[in-house]
């Protein structure tokens, strides 16, 4: 199972990075400064850090500096609130594989660990890439959804909400839980978007799939 390291000193966004991370089969561990996340990366158990430009002690820009100037060739995508080309630019310099702005939605953030883990030819097991239940088949690399034999069209939120749902069959998801792992941490708790897209997906894999457990929010039956 992949391992991801998140420097990250914002409680909220940490969490936020772990719940959604988790979710999509990833093993994950978290610190808090830069200091902490040049010796937890030095354990060489990682395949990926995400890391906050803003750290305490040691910001995001030292700690790329150290870890590259002793050779360390781990991908790091780099999160930040500074949005400047110049920002950008020394981050990208500085040895950093990606760069993303905050705030950002999760599925942005998914895709470029993705491709990321891609490039580092990290070999995935099989239930890392397909994902079935019942018969219902989600292929993470195709980004193809069959029920049955039908070949079932999704948008890139839909896929994203479907993926959840087949990582935790017969599990009930809030929709905090939902609306947090594919729509951002910063999103409207009041909107009602879990629910058009949960309507989507049932018109689409059959309405009695995705069930609703009053109250709570969501579970898809095997």
């Amino acid at each position: 199972m992949n391992q991801i390291l998140i420097a990250e000193d914002n409680p909220r966004i940490s969490s936020f990075l772990e719940t959604g991370l988790q979710a999509h089969g990833f093993t994950t561990a978290i610190v808090a400064t830069g200091s902490e996340a040049i010796n937890v990366a030095d354990s060489k158990i990682f395949d990926l850090l995400i890391l906050d430009i803003g750290l305490p002690d040691l910001d995001g820009f030292d700690v790329l500096r150290n870890l590259r100037g002793r050779g360390e060739t781990l991908p790091i995508i780099v999160l930040t609130a500074r949005d400047t080309v110049d920002d950008t630019v020394a981050g990208l310099e500085g040895g950093a594989d990606d760069y993303i702005t905050k705030p950002f939605r999760f599925e942005e953030l998914l895709a470029r660990v993705r491709v990321q883990m891609r490039n580092r030819h990290i070999p995935r097991q099989q239930e890392d890439t397909t994902l079935r239940v019942g018969d219902i088949c989600l292929d993470l690399l195709t980004r193809q959804v069959w029920v049955g034999d039908n070949l079932v069209e999704l948008s890139t939120r839909e896929f994203i909400l479907a993926e959840v749902f087949l990582r935790h069959p017969m599990q009930v998801l809030s929709r905090e839980q939902l609306l947090n792992r594919i729509w951002g941490y910063d999103y409207d708790p009041g909107s009602n978007i879990v629910d058009v897209y949960v309507g989507h997906l049932r018109k689409k894999f059959g309405s009695n799939r995705i069930e609703t457990v009053r109250g709570i929010g969501y579970r898809l039956r095997r």
